[in-house]
């Protein structure tokens, strides 16, 4: 692997929040809609900007809804736990030399509310959030912005994710993907360069020694 950067999405891929993220979207649609919608039929929404999803819902007062549902996902704020390795393995990349990035759906805000209590953002040389680009995943904007941003080629890029629209967004920019198996039961399905099914196994990919 000649890889430079290694950049990461955060649900789903480096920390396990499907569950919390889920639940208190469905208490928000209860809320904004009147209606009951399972687990599964809101899956859809895992991976993507807040906006898009109430969009595709039909909830018209956005800011409002963004407020409950992140209201109701800090009262799950203790169930959201790093996925086993994940800690190490990102210490082990950044003493071998590589450049650590994220790009993630979240805002700049959800993004300190829901990650920083890892303690691991001086990791990361760049965090782009979804308030920091017009294009969202699976668009390829947000790729394109941190290869601008860091001055560097799509070749010189690795992204991990574990959704389609992290491989849609890494793909349209022209940077290679590693589909974090850890945090998609369907990963057979998402067309990918690596399929690592641990961050040991992604490590063992990485490594320089």
């Amino acid at each position: 692997m000649h890889y430079l950067h290694i950049v990461f999405d955060i649900d789903g891929t480096m920390t396990d929040t499907e569950k919390p993220l889920m639940i208190s979207l469905q208490d928000t649609v209860q809320r904004f809609l009147g209606k009951h919608m399972t687990l599964e039929e809101l899956r859809f929404a895992f991976g993507i900007p807040g906006d898009d999803t109430y969009n595709m819902l039909g909830i018209t007062d956005k800011q409002a809804a963004a407020a409950h549902w992140q209201e109701k996902f800090q009262a799950y704020a203790d169930q959201i736990q790093l996925f086993p390795g994940i800690r190490e393995m990102l210490i082990s990349l950044k003493d071998q030399g590589y450049t650590l990035g994220i790009i993630t759906s979240k805002t700049h805000e959800e993004f300190e509310g829901g990650f920083t209590q890892f303690g691991l953002n001086d990791l990361f040389t760049l965090v782009v959030c979804a308030d920091d680009t017009a294009g969202h995943k699976p668009d390829p904007d947000p790729m394109r912005y941190y290869l601008k941003q860091m001055n560097v080629q799509p070749h010189d890029v690795l992204y991990v994710g574990d959704t389609t629209y992290d491989m849609q967004c890494c793909h349209g920019a022209g940077v290679d993907g590693a589909l974090a198996c850890w945090g998609n039961p369907d990963w057979e399905q998402v067309p990918a360069e690596h399929h690592p099914i641990s961050p040991e196994a992604l490590l063992a990919l990485l490594n320089r020694t």
